[in-house]
């Protein structure tokens, strides 16, 4: 079997998918159709918007299907008529069974993690924000647990210090990009030895957690020690970003505000130790007290308006003496 001979049908939603499909287009790979979500209301005037997904799709002639029920009778039998050998999942919803065991060379999954480390929606986001320096890239056959499928292909790189989740995203989109051609290849020439995912786990080792990230995650505890929440911000930014309440006993409003980056932790000098959450700025800086140091913060937003660096926004915002983190 050729690539050109191969059907594919692809799933995905969201950028990180894209960069896959278009290899796959461009490499000559017989792209049969296309699932990714339906479109959604988004924006001011909640109007319908297409998926980043859809969108290459719609340009570049693929068929596309857009299920509200990945049950759905129709869609199941939709899907079956293209008549494809092979699914490739990436950023996408969980596929019922019925959906996934249906091609016969089967359905992978790119996954943005080394698994079995960081099975979940949020691989790149924890990885980062538990400070660890690699991550990468893994192909899997999907099964009924989500993310435990056997191993196809891993590949790794390294985390810098002082990158955030944009910059890991980035460079996993392109690196996982080539390894699922490499995927389509192997199967297509028979040479797939998959590993189960338990064989790859040391003793006593547990699989690595990634869940969602919702809006309690984000916020900022500044009790936590200085390095913990620079890897926090970090793996925030720039979504869905880190955020705390600007409080002060003036009366006026709590503030809420992102914080997109933040310096090198310092520790804390003197004899007297601030209270987590304590600001020390002057007109151009601005600097929170952690459990155990402080961090300055370089880039932030306060709510209703732009991001801007710290000088900006002290320029147009006046903290009083009573003025601390939440």
């Amino acid at each position: 079997m050729t690539k050109e001979e191969l059907r594919i049908v692809f799933f995905g939603t969201p950028d990180f998918a894209v960069e896959s499909l278009s290899r796959l287009v461009d490499g000559g790979y017989n792209v049969a159709a296309v699932v990714t979500m339906p479109d959604k209301p988004a924006g001011r005037g909640r109007q319908l918007q297409q998926s980043d997904v859809k969108r290459y799709a719609v340009e570049h002639g693929l068929p596309v299907l857009q299920p509200v029920s990945l049950k759905d009778e129709t869609f199941i039998e939709q899907l079956r008529s293209f008549d494809a050998q092979l699914f490739i999942v990436i950023a996408f919803r969980m596929l019922p069974e019925a959906v996934w065991q249906m091609p016969p060379l089967g359905t992978f999954n790119l996954h943005a993690s080394l698994l079995p480390r960081y099975r979940g929606a949020a691989p790149i986001n924890w990885a980062v924000m538990n400070g660890d320096t690699e991550t990468g890239v893994t192909t899997f056959f999907l099964k009924h647990e989500i993310d435990t499928g056997d191993v196809i292909q891993q590949r790794s790189c390294p985390i810098g210090r002082h990158e955030n989740v944009e910059d890991i995203h980035d460079r996993l989109m392109v690196m996982g990009a080539g390894m699922v051609l490499e995927t389509v290849d192997a199967i297509i020439d028979g040479t797939v030895h998959p590993i189960p995912q338990d064989q790859m786990l040391t003793a006593g080792q547990q699989p690595t957690p990634a869940p969602k990230i919702f809006k309690d995650t984000c916020r900022i505890d500044w009790s936590r020690p200085a390095e913990q929440l620079y890897n926090h911000i970090r793996g925030l930014s720039p979504y869905p970003a880190a955020w705390t309440t600007l409080v002060s006993d003036d009366g006026k409003e709590p503030i809420t505000v992102k914080i997109y980056a933040t310096g090198e932790p310092q520790p804390i000098t003197g004899s007297e130790k601030p209270a987590p959450g304590t600001i020390d700025a002057d007109r151009k800086t601005l600097r929170v007290a952690c459990g155990d140091g402080w961090l300055e913060v370089l880039s932030l937003q306060q709510s209703g308006k732009k991001r801007m660096d710290t000088d900006a926004f002290l320029r147009g915002f006046t903290l009083n003496p009573t003025t601390h983190c939440e």
